[in-house]
């Protein structure tokens, strides 16, 4: 190997560190909160409303900068753009941790924003620079995105007991373990500085909202919208909740926090196996059927035999993990080019995270209203029936044709 070689080796082995390290901060800031809900919720005297904000508000963030991230990237580059979501995470971070309502909750929005800039940039700074071995890194950078929630998840109530053992006075414990994350985006900054001195733009495909597409007036985008959403729909409640769910079933503070970290590790897991064979199937149906059923499978577990808990959240987060893995590769299934892709993506982010957005606050609602985990599990069960059903109708071998409209054919024949 020359040196110019080695040298190329070196920069692809530093980017692609960089990569991940960017992947492990977007879950982790927002999943660190469920161990702590109670704790936050008893500090700042929350309503079952405002606590299912902290679930909701990022998931409206993305939904609102999903369609502008590919503008920002072509605006100041892909590098800057992802320096950018880094540094809007740490500021989110920081914030969030000053231990009052408003900023816990502004700051959640802020890390929420960030983090869809980099969901959105992060597959086309993938498909340029490593194109013939994109399905390999996705699996890794997924698998990666698990283990850094894994890991806030999980040490979320040991860092708040250690600032109370401690008897940390400028903060309360729960803020601690918030702020402690920001070790994350630190390391990422820090290894994506030497990015800065390039500044390209995003693929063609990198997802963006195209809210006069035909895509929109599509039956299968709307099934595969549906299945995408009632996929996070569910997921969401269930990470948001699961500890509160599990606290109230029995179990302590830390092992409700560990299972959290196991949930979010098992929906990465799937990503190992399912991306490499996903672009060799042309027809998804019994496989989006088959992952919405096992997630049942772990939400029915949950509700009737919650003394086996641990099995259960393993199961439906395997279960969730591969729905929205399946889901994303429909996307490029269901779709005759890139342009089409990136409309039907866009549409997918835009209301499927509106839909996800609803669940936090509609079972914390439930909850408080019934006093009981039982009918919001129950309604998580429907949801994921629904979902099964979505999910065999858009894994269908078909493609969303282009059809249009009235007025574009009489413009077509000279009548307008």
């Amino acid at each position: 190997m020359t040196k110019e070689q080695q040298t190329l080796a070196a920069k692809s082995i530093f980017l692609i560190l960089g990569i991940l390290l960017i992947a492990a901060n977007l879950r982790g800031p927002i999943t660190s909160v469920a161990p702590l809900l109670d704790s936050i919720r008893s500090s700042l005297d929350l309503t079952a409303t405002q606590a299912g904000l902290l679930t909701t508000l990022p998931l409206l963030a993305f939904a609102l900068m999903s369609p502008l991230s590919s503008k920002i990237g072509h605006r100041i580059g892909l590098e800057r753009a992802l320096m950018a979501a880094l540094v809007l995470i740490l500021v989110g971070i920081i914030v969030r941790a000053l231990g009052s309502t408003s900023s816990l909750l502004f700051g959640t929005f802020v890390i929420g924003a960030g983090i869809a800039i980099a969901n959105v940039l992060l597959p086309s700074l993938l498909k340029r620079d490593f194109p013939t071995k994109v399905a390999t890194l996705t699996a890794v950078y997924v698998l990666t995105m698990g283990i850094g929630s894994a890991i806030s998840s999980a040490l979320a109530v040991p860092m708040s007991n250690l600032a109370e053992h401690l008897s940390l006075s400028f903060m309360p414990g729960w803020a601690f373990a918030l702020v402690s994350v920001i070790l994350f985006p630190i390391v990422s900054i820090l290894f994506w500085l030497p990015q800065m001195r390039e500044r390209t733009s995003p693929e063609k495909n990198t997802s963006r909202l195209d809210s006069h597409s035909y895509v929109w007036r599509s039956p299968l985008a709307w099934q595969l919208t549906f299945f995408l959403g009632l996929n996070s729909f569910v997921t969401y409640i269930i990470i948001g909740w699961l500890p509160s769910m599990l606290m109230d079933a029995g179990y302590s503070e830390v092992e409700a926090g560990f299972n959290a970290g196991l949930l979010q590790l098992a929906t990465a897991l799937p990503a190992i196996a399912l991306i490499p064979i996903m672009g060799k199937l042309k027809n998804q149906s019994l496989l989006a059927f088959g992952t919405a059923l096992i997630a049942l499978t772990g939400i029915l577990g949950l509700l009737l035999l919650p003394q086996f808990a641990t099995v259960w959240v393993l199961v439906f987060g395997f279960g969730g993990g591969a729905g929205f893995i399946v889901g994303l590769s429909c996307i490029s299934h269901r779709t005759h080019h890139t342009h089409q892709a990136a409309a039907l993506s866009g549409m997918a982010q835009c209301v499927g995270y509106l839909l996800a957005a609803t669940g936090p606050i509609l079972i914390g609602s439930v909850h408080d209203t019934t006093g009981s985990w039982r009918l919001p599990l129950i309604l998580c069960a429907i949801s994921c029936v629904l979902c099964s059903v979505c999910g065999f109708l858009a894994g269908r071998d078909r493609i969303i044709e282009h059809k249009p409209s009235v007025t574009v054919k009489l413009a077509d024949a000279g009548l307008v």
